[in-house]
């Protein structure tokens, strides 16, 4: 059984939903917040020395095993369910496939990241969130031509590139201009976020402000 170490509000919500998807057992071990800072407890440094979510423990041969980063766990995931979940047959579907598996964390959430850090800033942080916007909307604009050209980020079905691409586009409607002005890619959200296994993983995670 995985051990799915969640924290409130995070990117391992992401994790929870795949779980779910490939119908894996696990038990979920929930940690909050600081109130103040919004950084992760402590107690997450004594399962991984980084103590972030998400981190996900597995028994390898009688041994445990610690996994952390989400595109790290999600490849892990699709290995451990026979490819379910995994990259479409076709080569164009595969490339697809990889770069959006790892175009969520390395291209589109850094964008996020940097709006929310700068908008903090006393005084000059609405100056900066705005300067940071236009490259937001390069990203929105690139995914929304995307996901117009079909169902699914690497193609006709729904892969773990989807379920990675889903927090990034979920914070950018809350808090980076994602709306109806790019209809492909909230028809997308709102397709995950119909699905049996992503309502379910909502009812089990808890606290989560960005479905």
């Amino acid at each position: 059984m995985f051990i799915l170490h969640h924290l409130s509000n995070s990117r391992s919500q992401r994790v929870l939903w795949m779980l779910e998807e490939l119908g894996f057992p696990y038990e979920i071990r929930f940690y909050k917040r600081d109130p103040k800072s919004m950084l992760a407890p402590p107690e997450l440094r004594t399962i991984h020395p980084l103590g972030k979510a998400p981190i996900l423990e597995d028994q390898v041969s009688g041994k445990p095993l610690i996994l952390v980063e989400t595109g790290a766990i999600c490849e892990y995931l699709v290995s451990k369910a026979d490819g379910r979940l995994g990259p479409p047959d076709q080569s164009a579907g595969l490339l697809r496939y990889r770069q959006f598996l790892h175009y969520a964390e390395g291209s589109v959430m850094p964008m996020l990241l940097a709006k929310l850090a700068v908008s903090r800033v006393p005084l000059l942080g609405n100056k900066g969130a705005k300067r940071i916007q236009p490259m937001i909307d390069h990203h929105l604009d690139y995914i929304e031509r995307e996901l117009t050209d079909r169902a699914w980020f690497a193609g006709d079905i729904i892969t773990a590139a989807d379920i990675m691409m889903s927090f990034p586009l979920e914070v950018a409607k809350g808090r980076a201009g994602l709306d109806a002005s790019r209809p492909a890619t909230m028809a997308w959200l709102d397709k995950i976020h119909s699905r049996p296994a992503y309502r379910l993983a909502l009812t089990k995670g808890g606290e989560y402000a960005y479905a």
